[in-house]
């Protein structure tokens, strides 16, 4: 006689289709997250004698590190994101599930969702993710629109263009200006990716497409509290991205801080700009995963992990990604970027089968850095690999390689190229669509209108 498990979850979700049932003497894994490191674990535990519930809010895999790219029209959102069950449908082991996840009951090791409903798990791993922050002023949000998902980047992409529309009918001039001017708060990889792409847009795909304005003459703000542009990379790297960014119009203020946002206006210093956007791109908070868990926490809510990735007090639990701070081998903090992330989703994987074999206590984890990149605009990036540095055409190229690659699946690779060849012979970007909301209704003013999408909206 087969054995069967007992229902898998516990409330709303708790009926699980027969041919989905695993036998009882399996693993509960239970898989918080679908971006690169929760992905990871799953790829990494094909073919383990493990039952897999992975849960995600969203029914999508994101390729973050191109999300800029659908919020400045360059690309569509199909590209850079796949389905979580297209991914996992011939991995029968693997359950999915679109919830939100609201906390963890470590005690009786249930997983707790927003319906009320429950997961039941033998093993966790967390890989929840960060949201942009606002260093202590949320009111901000509304006005200084963050860059974490698809929602975000399409709500970026339609206030950029209904900023060129309304442009096109104002007649007050100073208003005019405003609607024209585009600012990026952080300076880091993703703010200065967004300039460098918010000025070609303005200048070289949209100039012969308006009748009243000049969208050249469109101002693209970048303001810095610190000292350098991708104060990541080397400084020689930093000095050539700002010189780029400034050849291609952008405005770069350094070393002053946002002190207010507002529907109208930002203010850095002790300067006041009128702008209609601000796109907020400084800082990140981690997933409320360690307030959880009660575990001990950086200063942006990351856990602070033990040396095998699990944590503290639970080696029932792993955490990964954004979710957590470890170290690299120079001591300091490992970036949260997608390959961390994919390091630390496999080195959890190859614990937990180690742990299923019962081997040995794994070696700690080590982070390995396999590089730094940033495209600037068309034709130029910087590429810092450590024992070799590359700047202009060359490492635009090799970022566009790279990127590639790590797309899902043939079709969104090729289709990736092609769109980016369009754009390098003829800055044409043929995603420029507004969608979701009315140009005459939605705008920063009142962004909760009848018809309009919020800035946050799950619609996006």
């Amino acid at each position: 006689m087969r054995i069967m498990a007992a229902p898998r979850f516990q409330g709303a979700v708790s009926q699980v289709p027969h041919q989905q049932r695993i036998p009882a003497m399996q693993q509960r894994i239970v898989v918080v997250g679908a971006g690169f490191g929760g992905l990871e674990v799953v790829k990494g535990l094909a073919g383990a004698p493990v039952d897999i519930t992975f849960i995600d809010r969203r029914n999508h895999h994101l390729f973050q590190p191109l999300l800029y790219q659908v919020a400045t029209a360059s690309l569509a959102t199909s590209e850079i994101a796949w389905p979580i069950r297209s991914l996992v449908w011939d991995r029968p082991g693997v359950t999915t599930v679109l919830a939100n996840v609201t906390g963890v009951d470590a005690k009786r090791r249930l997983v707790l969702l927003e319906d009320g409903a429950t997961v039941p798990y033998d093993t966790l791993v967390l890989a929840t993710g960060a949201r942009h922050a606002y260093f202590g002023h949320d009111e901000w949000e509304p006005y200084a629109l963050g860059l974490k998902t698809l929602e975000d980047a399409t709500t970026i992409r339609r206030r950029i263009l209904v900023a060129f529309e309304r442009a096109e009918q104002e007649a007050d001039p100073e208003k005019q200006a405003a609607l024209l001017t585009f600012v990026i708060v952080g300076a880091g990889p993703t703010g200065v990716e967004l300039a460098g792409t918010i000025a070609e847009l303005a200048r070289d795909t949209l100039p012969r497409e308006f009748r009243n304005i000049d969208t050249g003459r469109a101002r693209v703000v970048l303001i810095e509290a610190g000292q350098r542009v991708l104060a990541g990379f080397p400084e020689d790297l930093s000095d050539y991205a700002l010189r780029s960014l400034r050849k291609l119009g952008v405005e770069v203020e350094l070393g002053r801080a946002v002190s207010d946002c507002s529907a109208d206006s930002v203010t850095y210093g002790d300067i006041r700009l009128a702008t209609r956007t601000i796109i907020w791109v400084a800082g990140v908070r981690a997933s409320p995963a360690a307030e959880w868990l009660g575990a001990p926490a950086d200063r942006v809510g990351r856990i602070q992990v033990m040396p095998d990735l699990t944590v503290p007090g639970h080696p029932e639990i792993f955490a990964i990604g954004d979710t957590v701070t470890v170290n690299g081998p120079d001591g300091k903090p490992a970036p949260g970027i997608a390959p961390a992330a994919k390091q630390e989703g496999r080195y959890v994987a190859a614990v937990i089968k180690q742990r299923l074999r019962g081997d040995a206590e794994p070696q700690p984890f080590h982070y390995r850095h396999q590089g730094s990149l940033a495209q600037i605009g068309k034709r130029r990036a910087v590429i810092d690999f450590g024992w070799m540095r590359l700047r202009g055409a060359l490492a635009w190229w090799l970022w566009g390689i790279a990127h590639i690659y790590f797309l899902i699946g043939s079709r969104a690779r090729l289709s990736v190229a092609i769109n980016w060849l369009w754009v390098h012979a003829r800055n044409q970007r043929s995603a420029r669509l507004i969608t979701q909301g009315e140009a005459q209704i939605e705008s920063p003013e009142n962004p909760t209108a009848k018809g309009a999408v919020k800035a946050n909206s799950p619609l996006g």
